[in-house]
């Protein structure tokens, strides 16, 4: 959940520094560059960036053009890093004392999603390029490994994400990309990424899927999608006992559900998800101590502007010191 809705540079970077595990914000409201998607773009071959019209696409006549020069970059970290001009405030991040922290975070869109978004000049998502994917695989692959060995410098229990919005869609009907490919595509893919190594989506996917590749951290929106999530709870068993970490994105960020809701009816429903799997066989005290607390999503159009989801993030901080006290992890 990196994403946020602030124009304020530093108070959203004041923000993301006052969570127990912070990260550098991505600030889509204050340049189209910081859009998720478009930051994973950064010297990508082929990709067509209007800034104007806000509009990311690709171009094969243009990937052929640019692919030998980006192979002779091939074999150079900082061309695969984040760039100023991509970021406002990911070298500010990067040039602090982040030693003394518990761990810290970074991001980068998924493969899945960034092969999904991204169209090309017949409005054919690139991931149905049997060329062009396994392509976009290893430059993403690059790109994470670059940003995490930044990152453990800072501190060495740092930890990313994949954002992956679109594996939630991989699972109907889609011609040209079945979940088995997707399953071969994600496993070649973290197998090139170091660990620890973590997917975040706020969707509702095949989880059986998602809890069966070789990552460390999964993050999710349970306040939306816990009474499906728990039904899964073989696999989850499963991913919990290999030494998997699981991010509750328990508290809204929207402002209608924010208000619904109080520190009380949010403990409560994240603790039914805790008792049903429980119930399902899974020891608890192992699923508190490998579980994390987050904002359930992402949201850059509240009534509000920015100040439901920092009223959010403060909400997460007292709902896990409660939770800390009350489960002996202090």
């Amino acid at each position: 959940m990196a994403v946020m809705p602030h124009k304020n540079v530093d108070r959203a970077l004041e923000l993301a520094l006052s969570m127990d595990v912070p990260f550098w914000p991505q600030l889509p409201l204050v340049s189209y560059y910081e859009d998720m998607y478009v930051q994973a773009s950064e010297h990508f071959p082929g990709i067509v960036l209007d800034m104007d019209k806000r509009t990311l696409r690709f171009s094969m006549d243009k990937f052929m053009n640019e692919f030998e020069e980006t192979m002779a970059h091939f074999h150079e970290p900082e061309y695969f890093d984040i760039s100023d001009t991509y970021s406002v405030v990911y070298k500010r991040f990067l040039s602090m004392d982040l030693s003394g922290r518990p761990a810290i975070r970074g991001q980068l869109e998924g493969p899945i999603s960034f092969g999904l978004y991204v169209v090309d000049q017949d409005d054919r998502p690139i991931l149905f390029n049997d060329t062009i994917r396994p392509f976009m695989l290893e430059f993403m692959a690059k790109r994470a490994n670059v940003q995490l060995n930044r990152l453990k410098k800072r501190n060495p229990n740092a930890f990313m994400y994949m954002d992956e919005p679109g594996l939630q869609f991989i699972f109907s009907a889609m011609a040209g990309y079945t979940d088995v490919a997707a399953r071969a595509d994600m496993e070649w893919f973290f197998s090139m990424i170091e660990r620890p190594r973590g997917v975040h989506l706020c969707g509702n996917p095949d989880w059986d899927f998602l809890l069966g590749l070789d990552i460390d951290i999964l993050s999710l929106d349970i306040h939306t999608n816990g009474e499906v999530f728990v039904c899964y709870a073989a696999s989850i068993r499963d991913f919990l006992e290999r030494g998997g970490t699981l991010v509750w994105g328990i508290v809204p960020t929207n402002f209608e559900p924010f208000e619904k809701d109080n520190i009380d009816s949010l403990q409560k429903r994240l603790e039914e998800a805790w008792r049903s799997l429980q119930e399902s066989g899974i020891d608890l005290e192992l699923l508190v101590s490998r579980s994390m607390l987050s904002p359930a999503t992402c949201c850059l159009v509240n009534p509000d502007g920015d100040k439901t989801v920092e009223k959010a993030f403060e909400m997460v901080q007292n709902l896990s010191s409660m939770l800390r006290e009350q489960y002996n992890l202090l």
